[in-house]
């Protein structure tokens, strides 16, 4: 009995550190919400919340067949001693913090999140003859026809297209495409269909449909554009149509498919905000209509919903300098590097999702600091 007791103290006593460890987070990173106030915050869905301390870029949140959230994202290796040194490492160049690790979380309220650890890992699990050291940008779909997760993640010429041993998600992980995944795939995102249809999006924007059990596509991958242009920051006297340059989903909201892509608000890398846009059309392939503004420092987001309806954003720190104060930046402009307001970790946005009477889709940030494009954005958007 001593024994189990003992055990018992060391048990709680670790879950005691944890919670701990939580609520104090490295110099310089402000601590995350109050479970209260997420609680409120959830049922208002008029305001960010900051939800999850970490290291974290790319955050990736799904519902799975238990009804709890999933998230991931690219992380550090666990361990990483950077992430309580350097709390605002980009993530970029030879310093880079990011791991060679699929990180997965689990929650049932996205206030407490339980550690899954690595399912994943580049050394272990990639069929990759050169499987490289980073991870970029993973994310996990349900696919409920086979009972199994499907897991991407890039980056190109080293990303990964593999499904789950069962409905856990681990391995061994399986391959089913191959060498015909290639060597282009950058950036890759799955999107299902009404009819039964598995798309791969990748390097916005390529789209391409899966055979039912993908060990191939079914038709020559499609490029898609918005439709309209904006100038080209690199030569003023072209234009551009692309929707972005990373980050790219695709979702079915009513009867309309809605693109979506990440882009600077200057059009020039790692210049103002980090942003997300979006276009709709009738059908996968296009054409799509004109590009428009869902939300400023939301940039490689993942839109989602919670059990109860409503529509959020996943965002996350991606600057060159600490977060600037909300108060005021709706009219600041950030043009001459890299910012946001984002701390770091896992914070998400409302969103205003609308099915309009000509049924095309109107979609917002809800929370004002995300809600505006700034004096920064290359582009003007008629509301």
């Amino acid at each position: 009995m001593k024994q189990l007791l003992s055990v018992l103290s060391l048990v709680g006593l670790a879950a005691t550190l944890c919670a701990e460890s939580a609520t104090n987070p490295p110099a310089g990173v402000q601590p995350v919400m109050a479970r209260p106030e997420i609680e409120a915050g959830l049922k208002a869905h008029d305001h960010a919340l900051y939800i999850k301390q970490g290291w974290i870029r790319d955050p990736f949140i799904t519902v799975g067949p238990d009804k709890l959230y999933y998230l991931t994202g690219t992380t550090p290796n666990p361990g990483d001693p950077r992430e309580a040194g350097e709390p605002y490492n980009t993530g970029l160049g030879k310093g880079s913090i990011v791991g060679s690790a699929v990180r997965v979380w689990r929650s049932k309220d996205l206030v407490d999140w339980e550690n899954l650890g690595e399912p994943f890992t580049l050394e272990r699990d990639s069929d990759r003859k050169n499987p490289g050291k980073l991870v970029w940008a993973p994310e996990l779909h349900w696919i409920p026809e086979m009972q199994r997760w499907a897991l991407v993640h890039c980056p190109q010429g080293k990303a990964n297209f593999a499904l789950s041993a069962g409905p856990e998600i681990k391995g061994p992980w399986s391959h089913p495409l191959g060498e015909q995944l290639g060597n282009d795939k950058h950036d890759p995102s799955l999107f299902k269909d009404d009819d039964g249809t598995w798309w791969l999006i990748w390097k916005n924007s390529f789209i391409a449909p899966f055979s039912r059990d993908f060990t191939h596509f079914t038709a020559r991958p499609t490029r898609i554009d918005p439709a309209g242009s904006r100038p080209d920051p690199e030569d003023q006297t072209k234009t551009i149509s692309r929707i972005g340059h990373e980050g790219a989903t695709i979702l079915k909201i009513g009867k309309k498919y809605v693109f979506i892509g990440t882009a600077w608000s200057t059009d020039v890398g790692r210049k103002g905000s980090y942003n997300l846009y979006y276009c709709t059309a009738d059908k996968i392939t296009g054409p799509y209509g004109q590009r428009k503004f869902i939300g400023r420092f939301l940039g490689h987001g993942t839109p989602f919903r919670t059990l109860d309806g409503n529509w959020w954003c996943t965002v996350f720190y991606n600057a060159n300098v600490p977060p600037l104060p909300r108060d005021g930046i709706e009219k600041r402009d950030l043009s001459q590097d890299a910012q946001t307001i984002n701390p770091r970790g896992l914070t998400i946005v409302p969103l205003e999702v609308n099915i309009q009477t000509n049924g095309d889709i109107f979609m917002r940030a809800s929370d004002p600091a995300y809600a505006t494009p700034g004096p920064d954005e290359v582009q003007k958007f008629a509301d």
